[in-house]
């Protein structure tokens, strides 16, 4: 049946520049399918080099960004950070839920280093893939650690008198964001500056 569907969709194909075919082998008889290299495409395709050559940076949209940021202007700021492998956006006075095991106590403050992205109402500052240390600050405060509402896990197998409830928790950590700050100004070095790889 699956052969036949197969013969017939290679017969079907109006295939009249074909120059030679690949054979294909299966458990069944030896079937014919053309060859990729046998295809000699009408249409050509438009390769365009592209050349990674950097433009200028504009210097008045930084400057005006730098005096946002030393005048208290850019508005609430945002940022999404990584944390236990999953990315949270956040703002100042935001509470976080992460799940899982996470060794912060009660009351410890926190400084989160995976800042992936952050801005303000003009501006968004993006990192390739994080934003250097000495940019961005965003301080937390773990305010509680807890365990998740009971879940049940059922398992059976049929016809042999088995038959299991498990009963499980996850840990939980409660984050709440005190602040972000963005600390220092930016610059257009920070662009061709060599990044230390983090993985």
């Amino acid at each position: 049946m699956l052969l036949n569907r197969l013969l017939a969709n290679v017969r079907s194909t109006s295939l009249s520049n074909i120059v030679k075919c690949a054979p294909v082998f299966f458990n069944w008889p030896m079937i014919w399918v053309p060859h990729l290299r046998a295809f000699t495409g009408k249409t050509e395709l438009n390769q365009q080099r592209f050349t990674s050559t950097l433009t200028p940076p504009d210097t008045k949209l930084i400057d005006k960004i730098n005096q946002q940021i030393a005048n208290g202007e850019e508005g609430r700021l945002f940022a999404v950070v990584q944390l236990c492998g999953k990315q949270f956006k956040i703002t100042a006075g935001d509470l976080i839920l992460v799940e899982g095991y996470w060794p912060p106590q009660n009351n410890d403050r926190i400084r989160l280093d995976k800042v992936l992205l952050a801005g303000g109402k003009d501006f968004t500052l993006i990192g390739t893939p994080i934003i250097p240390d000495n940019l961005v600050d965003v301080q937390a405060t773990i305010i509680e650690k807890s365990l998740t509402h009971t879940k049940t896990h059922f398992k059976k197998k049929r016809r042999k008198q088995y038959m299991r409830i498990n009963f499980y928790r996850h840990q939980t950590t409660m984050i709440r964001i005190n602040s972000i700050d963005v600390k220092d100004k930016i610059r257009a070095e920070y662009e061709n500056d060599e990044m230390e790889r983090i993985f």
